[in-house]
């Protein structure tokens, strides 16, 4: 049975505890990033999301790249914390 996790070997750690079983993808050696952004299979396929929401990383660069604000993004994902993107932000330098 495939783990779905053959391209990331090594890079999984149990979260919650008691053999629950859910897995998720360590983004970054970075204590403060994994933080912030979470992936896990569960929620969205593994895309790495915010933590604590379900709103795609990709959707903060998507919305600057696209000449918006983060006064914009926030508007637009209110579950997202103007905190937890600066801390995106700040660690994606």
């Amino acid at each position: 049975m495939s783990t779905g996790r053959t391209a990331f070997a090594g890079l999984w750690k149990d979260s919650g505890g008691g053999g629950t079983g859910v897995r998720r993808r360590v983004l970054s050696d970075n204590d403060a990033m994994q933080e912030a952004i979470t992936s896990d299979r569960e929620v969205m396929h593994g895309v790495p999301v915010f933590r604590g929401t379900r709103v795609p990383v990709k959707m903060l660069f998507d919305y600057l790249e696209n000449g918006d604000s983060l006064d914009d993004f926030l508007e637009g994902f209110p579950t997202v914390s103007r905190e937890l993107a600066v801390q995106v932000l700040e660690e994606s330098k």
